[in-house]
């Protein structure tokens, strides 16, 4: 049993919260839910939160990154990082770390315009993938088969997006075998890996995608936790393509949703997070 109070910032208890939760009352852990619909911070003055560190599970990607900003600010301890939810939040930044870090990712191009992001998409070749800069669950991806279909959705992204759809992000169609992997990682750790396959070229299991067990292999866990690592690790699930020439990171995830893979891995996911977070605590 810990004597440390782990608070759980959340907008809702979905199935990863409630399970989250369990494994901290099973364990006995002195635990406070914090609920960010309610949450205000004065930022004049550290937060009397009674916590010792807090486990971030925000649905909406603003309200984690601000609210992690105000904690990090007071040296509130935070799974996962102000930094590492800034950089999993946008694409871009993703990108550029995995390449920085020299972890490989599909070729991305970035654009300001539609007419230099018609011109990047044909210089990828078609098919190519225009995806929003911030974004979850595989929404508003489009792969782009021709120039008539690039054309056309650049031109709506142009005249009926938000003020991020005017930033063009460009990635290559990696043909995958049906079937894409999303990895685990905590800590220095690959923990567990899924296998989501799809007749449709989004596999995300909250669009359909049906999961298999993937065995971690050495070269599978060296990558993701390389991944991790270049954007500031943690608690993160990593989306691995198979390309022809090998393995590919394409995003990491930094709020992981793991309710149908626990089972699929046999892993004790949350029971991994919850061992992370109260390491972190101790820090």
């Amino acid at each position: 049993m810990s004597n440390r109070t782990v608070g759980v910032l959340l907008s809702r208890v979905r199935v990863e919260e409630k399970l989250l939760l369990e494994e901290l009352e099973r364990r006995g852990v002195a635990t406070k839910v914090i609920d960010d619909r309610e949450l205000v911070l004065a930022l004049e003055k550290k937060p009397e939160l009674g916590v010792d560190v807090v486990l971030e599970r925000c649905i909406q990607h603003s309200r984690a990154l601000y609210a992690l900003s105000v904690l990090e600010m007071w040296g509130i301890p935070t799974v996962n990082t102000f930094e590492v939810a800034d950089v999993c939040g946008n694409k871009l930044l993703t990108t550029m770390r995995l390449i920085r870090d020299g972890v490989p990712s599909p070729r991305t191009r970035l654009a300001f315009t539609p007419e230099a992001a018609l011109a990047a998409v044909e210089e990828l070749g078609y098919p190519a993938v225009l995806k929003p800069l911030v974004g979850s669950w595989g929404r508003l991806l489009s792969k782009v088969n021709d120039r008539d279909a690039a054309e056309s959705i650049l031109e709506h992204k142009d005249v009926l997006g938000t003020y991020i759809h005017s930033i063009y992000y460009i990635q290559e169609y990696v043909s995958k075998p049906g079937r894409d992997i999303r990895a685990f990682v905590v800590g220095d750790e690959t923990i567990g890996a899924i296998y989501r396959y799809s007749d449709h070229w989004i596999t995300n299991t909250a669009r359909g995608g049906k999961a298999t067990k993937c065995e971690v292999t050495p070269e599978l866990d060296d990558l993701c936790v390389r991944a991790a690592k270049a954007v500031g690790g943690g608690v993160v699930a990593i989306d691995v393509f198979e390309g022809q020439e090998g393995l590919l990171v394409n995003e990491v995830n930094y709020t992981m949703e793991f309710r149908n893979s626990i089972d699929t891995t046999g892993v004790n996911i949350p029971g991994r997070v919850v061992d992370y977070a109260l390491k972190v605590a101790e820090r």
